[in-house]
């Protein structure tokens, strides 16, 4: 039975992958935390996630409870999912992190100690999404430079982060199928008279309205034809089965740094 903390736990996140887990079978939940201050802490995890009293108190200390898991799931914010890696690094913990918005400096950070530990880091979760990075990667070295490459991100209006680590993923994917840097190609605005679009640019716009769970749409633009990637959440649920089922998998790799087409085996 893999034994799993959730950080963000009272949070919208949080609360559907406490809802996956107790569906789910060889995993269980062990703690629950919160931000210090958080008005969950102190109170029954499982009534906060509405999974039925559980007898598991969110806490604002994750090293106070770390010593019970063996994988802690954190979709929190960037800051705090760095300091909730540093405690997993120290206590040999497995680690899942779905939390987007890292500065370049801190995923340099990432990058050298998640392999002190069995660290999985994804932008996305979704089994749909990491699947098309894939397919994004062929089809934009096939096509080469005869197609420009434009990506639309959709998601509600209290994302804030912009654009989405997804997008960003989408674009990083493409870019190194192409042979580009995206530092130096990504167009994230176009306002007034900005002359003809580039061969080499890779355009990335954002959207942000209502409830949208969250929405990515890939367009290759050739002459006389298009071809055209949409992927579609409909729910926070599969961004949660994903974690599930990476928390699954990252216990039984040795200590490394991981992403989901790992744990799909497509990479």
């Amino acid at each position: 039975m893999v034994k799993a903390i959730i950080m963000g736990a009272a949070g919208k996140m949080g609360i559907r992958i406490a809802g996956i887990i107790s569906g789910t079978e060889g995993i269980k939940v062990v703690g629950a935390v919160e931000m210090m201050g958080h008005p969950a802490v102190g109170r029954d995890h499982g009534e906060i996630a509405g999974t039925g009293k559980s007898g598991i108190t969110i806490t604002g200390d994750l090293s106070g409870c770390i010593g019970k898991a063996d994988v802690v799931i954190d979709f929190t914010h960037h800051e705090a999912a760095l300091k909730t890696l540093e405690i997993a690094v120290k206590n040999k913990k497995a680690i899942v992190i779905g939390t987007t918005g890292f500065t370049p400096e801190e995923m340099g950070r990432i990058r050298k100690i998640a392999p002190g530990t069995r660290c999985l880091l994804a932008p996305n979760m979704s089994i749909g999404v990491n699947l098309m990075f894939k397919v994004l990667e062929n089809v934009a070295g096939i096509l080469g430079d005869e197609f420009d490459v434009e990506i639309i991100e959709a998601h509600h209006n209290q994302k804030k982060d912009a654009p989405s680590g997804t997008a960003v993923k989408m674009a990083q994917v493409i870019a190194g199928a192409l042979g580009r840097d995206l530092d130096k190609v990504g167009v994230y605005e176009r306002k007034g008279m900005i002359g003809a679009r580039t061969k080499q640019e890779i355009g990335i716009q954002t959207v942000r309205a209502g409830d949208i769970v969250g929405e990515h749409w890939v367009i290759f633009g050739g002459m006389g034809e298009r071809l055209e990637f949409i992927h579609r959440a409909h729910s926070r649920d599969n961004f949660a089965k994903g974690a599930v089922r990476a928390a699954k998998w990252i216990v039984k790799q040795k200590n490394g740094f991981y992403d989901m087409q790992d744990v799909l085996g497509i990479k």
